[in-house]
């Protein structure tokens, strides 16, 4: 089975490659709760910078790297208006939205006090070097969400004129 994952990287807040895609050939592997897709390897992911991975509905997840090694998934909006957090930059556990510089946890996608609200999170692992998703989550998980008001375009969202 062959697919293709749409990405995007930052790095420490400032776009670069956006829309990079990358083929991923006889990337499924099972696992106990299911389908996992490779995404990409984990140094492919900039330290302190995240990915975005494309999805076919919903809001695209970004796969956000910190100065440990340590890879998160969170979908790419921020809960307070919609930002793009795959722009935002990386420090410690957390990410800086890029519009009203909340801070975000990539453990939990939880916003830090005093500011709340919370992006869901992605299931992940990491293998031989490789960053997976949950293929079913991906597919399924937070696509009823509304549009964010600022960030990268939706691919349904504007219409040629």
């Amino acid at each position: 089975m062959s697919s293709i994952v749409s990405t995007s990287e930052s790095g420490l807040g400032q776009a670069s490659n956006v829309g990079k895609s990358i083929s991923v050939s006889n990337g499924m592997c099972m696992s106990t709760s299911g389908t996992w897709l490779k995404i990409c390897a984990v140094n492919e992911i900039p330290v302190l910078g995240s990915r975005r991975v494309a999805r076919q509905q919903g809001i695209d997840v970004a796969v956000f790297r910190n100065d440990h090694d340590e890879v998160f998934a969170l979908l790419d909006r921020c809960p307070h208006k919609g930002g793009p957090l795959s722009q935002g930059i990386v420090f410690g556990k957390h990410v800086a939205c890029p519009l009203h510089n909340w801070a975000i946890a990539l453990s939990d996608g939880k916003a830090r006090a005093p500011d709340e609200g919370c992006t869901p999170q992605f299931k992940l692992k990491v293998e031989n070097g490789f960053v997976f998703l949950d293929a079913l989550e991906l597919e399924n998980h937070a696509i009823d969400l509304p549009k964010p008001l600022a960030g990268p375009i939706l691919r349904d969202s504007v219409k040629s004129s």
